[in-house]
This record gives structure tokens, C-alpha cells and sequence, in this order.
């Protein structure tokens, strides 16, 4: 079974935002929803804890370290496919998108050509709305914005 582990990044300004990351490559390339992810990557269980994997994997497709803790584990969320990813949330308020360096990915491009070119991992960030979050993250990480709602719902009445 395939597990990953992401750090998603909220903001409340005025409404509650997330940062996500548009997936790079050529089939990427001119599509918009379902086309973005939570910045996260696959990892071995027995390597690594999922946090620390989020952590690295931040780092490698963004540039820029991840803000430091607290983090709260969102939950591990099920793609159809079977793939697992884990994601924590923090609080990126105070987090720069200032230097930017996205990690590279090598792909045979064109298909079959025997040429192989690179690509970003990710070719852009945003804050982004929930609600719009929604349509624009794959299909298998869509329930983290639920859980952040409850989890952001939580913290505003325990505090």
C-alpha cells in the first residue's frame, strides 16, 4: 500500500484559507480543478514517522521549511486507488511564500519519444478558499478540508 504525508497550511483572513500547491508536468499543465494537492509525498512507515515525512516532503516540493509546530494530525484520508495520505494542519499566518524553489521530476516527454525533460513537482502556490479548495484538490484529499472545518470549529469554541 502506497501512504504519503502532507502539511496543510490554513490562515483565517477574514475567512479560513489553505495553501495548496498546482501539480507540475506537461498533463497538468491547462487544467484547473482537481489539479491541485495538499504539499505532500510518499513515505516508508518503518523509515520515518508520517509528521517527519510531511515535514521533508514540504521542504522538497516547496524549498521553504515548513512553519514550526504545533501540528495537529487532520487524519489519513483513502484514494480510490487505495493510496493513503496523512495530513497535518498548522497555522501559516506568519508563513512567507517569498522564495519559492520548486523540487524537480524527471518524465520521458514526449511519450515514447526516448527524450526525457524535467519538470516541477509543483509549478505554483495559492491561498485558497475552502470552498474553492474543494473543487480545485484531487479527489482523494477533499475530505481534509472537512476535517479542517471541524477541527478549526473546535478551536474556536475550546478557546
Amino acid at each position: 500500500m502506497i501512504t504519503s504525508a502532507g502539511i496543510l497550511l490554513y490562515r483565517i483572513a477574514p475567512e479560513p484559507q489553505v495553501l495548496i500547491a498546482h501539480m507540475g508536468g506537461p498533463f497538468w499543465a491547462s487544467k484547473d480543478a482537481g489539479a491541485w494537492s495538499i504539499p505532500k509525498g510518499e513515505f516508508a512507515e518503518w523509515e520515518e514517522s508520517a509528521l517527519d515525512a510531511a515535514r521533508r516532503e514540504f521542504r522538497e516540493e516547496l524549498g521553504l521549511d515548513p512553519p514550526e509546530p504545533p501540528y495537529a494530525e487532520l487524519g489519513t484520508f483513502a484514494y480510490s486507488s487505495g493510496k493513503r495520505v496523512t495530513v497535518f494542519v498548522a497555522d501559516g499566518t506568519a508563513f512567507s511564500l517569498d522564495d519559492l524553489e520548486f523540487g524537480e521530476f524527471e518524465l520521458e516527454w514526449p511519450p515514447r519519444s526516448g527524450r526525457t525533460a524535467r519538470f516541477p513537482e509543483v509549478d505554483r502556490v495559492e491561498w485558497t478558499a475552502l470552498d474553492a479548495a474543494r473543487e480545485r484538490l484531487v479527489k482523494g484529499q477533499r475530505p481534509a478540508i472537512d476535517a479542517l472545518e471541524r477541527h478549526l470549529a473546535e478551536a474556536t469554541s475550546a478557546g
